[in-house]
């Protein structure tokens, strides 16, 4: 299929694949009328918001990122403590709960990234424009202020309503090679001054922050996810994209921020939706996993054991870190989405190690962060809840039935790329880690190309986390279909 039309077939199978799981891959004729009525970004009376504008903030996301939710800044405090203040995009503010742009965010409640096109949750002249955080531009937002000690803890927090400029538009792999000494600060960076001490001081308080949740239990996952690569329309390769220090940075600020969110609501009297997860769906068989890695694990599901035994086995072997990590996570069981009540006892998010979490940091990708907006900025304002009880609670539900709609899109689009590869590859044998062992089929995943596929012959007895050796024998681009054989032991 080396002929140029990669990504034109695979926007017509995303397309569909939408369609099928009930989401909404095109914008209403009434969104798009809408839309064309709104011609700026949200306007800004500094009578009633912060101005900080003048703060280093800077945005850090994927190479080609153009919807930017968030920014970050640090300010060095006396005793070694650290403020770290998180800037949300303040979405609401142009998509009003109701509207037209509101309901198609509502049914999908989420951007799908696929394998050759991006679904947005908003139309991008909001997303990736008047309601981004983009470089050197005026925008409203929402920030989380926290103060870090030096051991990592939080000692106190708020939230309130600004306005901030982005100062520079950073990329995960260049900062983190930078921080990791394997390449020059970025340029974007370095023009800014005073901004290089900042990222240095970021990086510090947040792996202080992820040692700290560490010791109290919070997993270390490291999965290689893979990311397609074409060569103007043609499809060449899919590469691993690792965690790295940088991702670090964001990932420990967005938990902390996550977390100060939903306290201060609760500490309203205003309900939320949280994210959890529940008690691993699977415990007994990651007591299996460990014991076959000479780790012994109570019975009792255990999150700070199980983060022991993590980082031992990443220690003894981190380039088969990341097949055990997939392991772990599949075996954990899918995050949910629920309504919390002012009152009620936090259901708590077991892969994180804390009670109090909720998604908050996303809204241009995430209509559970949209939400969460709406109703941090009815707190601040004092004002009455955006949303009752019952309508809140069919809301988390609809979220999480959504997301799983789009993350089975996102992988059979995937899975249709990697067929495109493989398809000369028929024939051909590979190492593989079993992922997915149930009534309904088991599922192996290549050692070394990320790819995923059906295990259709010979799949008796296999179970999550079981090391074979496979045959690629079909594939099926326009289904994302990729069925193996196991041969061997």
């Amino acid at each position: 299929m080396g002929d140029g039309r990669h990504r034109t077939i695979l926007q017509k199978i995303a397309h569909r694949a939408m369609l099928q799981r009930g989401l909404l891959p095109d914008f209403s004729a009434e969104a798009l009328a809408e839309l064309e009525r709104i011609q700026s970004p949200a306007s800004i009376n500094l009578d009633q918001v912060r101005d900080l504008r003048g703060l280093l903030w800077a945005s850090i996301d994927n190479d080609d990122s153009r919807d930017l939710d968030q920014l970050t800044v640090a300010e060095a405090l006396p005793g070694d403590k650290v403020k770290i203040l998180v800037a949300v995009a303040d979405v609401d503010s142009l998509v009003k709960e109701g509207s037209a742009i509101d309901d198609h965010a509502r049914h999908n409640t989420t951007s799908v990234y696929t394998a050759g096109r991006i679904f947005p949750m908003l139309p991008e002249k909001l997303s990736t424009d008047l309601t981004s955080l983009n470089f050197n531009e005026e925008r409203l937002a929402v920030v989380v202020e926290m103060v870090i000690g030096a051991d990592g803890a939080l000692i106190a927090s708020d939230i309130y309503r600004a306005s901030v400029r982005n100062h520079a538009k950073l990329a995960y792999n260049s900062v983190a090679a930078w921080l990791e000494g394997n390449g020059v600060l970025p340029a974007a960076a370095e023009a800014v001054k005073g901004l290089e001490e900042n990222l240095r001081l970021q990086d510090k308080t947040a792996q202080l922050m992820k040692n700290l949740r560490q010791t109290e239990g919070a997993l270390s996952f490291e999965t290689a996810e893979a990311r397609t690569v074409f060569e103007g329309d043609e499809l060449r390769d899919l590469e691993v994209d690792k965690r790295n220090r940088a991702k670090e940075i964001i990932e420990d600020f967005m938990i902390g921020a996550n977390g100060v969110t939903a306290r201060y609501l609760a500490s309203k009297k205003y309900p939320s939706v949280r994210r959890v997860v529940r008690t691993p769906k699977r415990w007994e068989r990651i007591v299996e996993l460990a014991d076959e890695h000479g780790y012994k694990l109570n019975n009792t599901p255990d999150s700070k054991a199980l983060e022991d035994f993590l980082t031992r086995a990443k220690t003894a072997d981190p380039d088969g870190f990341p097949d055990l990590s997939l392991a772990v996570i599949k075996l954990m069981g899918a995050g949910e989405y629920v309504a919390e009540l002012p009152g009620e006892a936090a259901l708590g998010h077991f892969g994180l190690a804390v009670r109090d979490y909720t998604h908050s940091t996303a809204p241009n990708r995430r209509y559970p962060d949209l939400i969460t907006q709406r109703l941090l900025k009815a707190a601040i304002a004092k004002s009455p809840s955006p949303y009752g009880k019952d309508e809140l609670e069919a809301l988390a539900k609809h979220c999480t039935e959504e997301e799983d709609a789009a993350s089975k899109v996102e992988r059979q689009v995937r899975k249709s790329a990697a067929a495109m590869l493989l398809e000369h590859r028929i024939g051909e044998q590979f190492d593989a880690i079993v992922t997915g062992a149930a009534e309904k089929g088991t599922w192996a995943r290549l050692l070394t190309v990320p790819v995923e596929g059906r295990v259709e012959r010979g799949f008796e007895g296999l179970d999550i986390g079981n090391r074979i050796r496979v045959q690629l024998i079909s594939v099926d681009v326009e289904r994302g279909y990729i069925d193996f054989r196991k041969v061997g032991p």
